[in-house]
């Protein structure tokens, strides 16, 4: 992918990879556009599953996404911890459900 693609990352997701105000993200564009396309297709695949936990278990939005979170970050070779959080208050907002870390 080069710097002609048309995919929009949010400031949301790009904050993840910039250390202070005014710096440029520290990975490549195409580096950060695969991440942020991973971490897309990972809350939008997840908006079905935690329906199912919610209604399936009786429980909480907000116990659902938190347990959805420690998952994500008990295996950091998928996304860092910091894109877990990001993955899930993304699902939480496909899902209009409220999420707070």
């Amino acid at each position: 992918m080069d710097d002609t693609s048309q995919i929009v990352i949010p400031e949301s997701f790009i904050a993840l990879y910039v250390s202070g105000p005014g710096k440029r993200p520290s990975l490549p564009r195409t580096e950060l556009t695969a991440r942020y396309e991973l971490c897309e297709d990972l809350a939008t695949l997840l908006t079905e599953q935690c329906q199912a936990v919610q209604f399936r278990d009786d429980l909480p939005e907000d116990i659902v996404l938190r347990r959805t979170l420690q998952g994500l970050q008990a295996s950091p070779d998928t996304v860092t911890p910091q894109e877990a959080v990001w993955v899930v208050r993304r699902t939480a907002e496909l899902l209009a459900w409220t999420f707070d870390v």
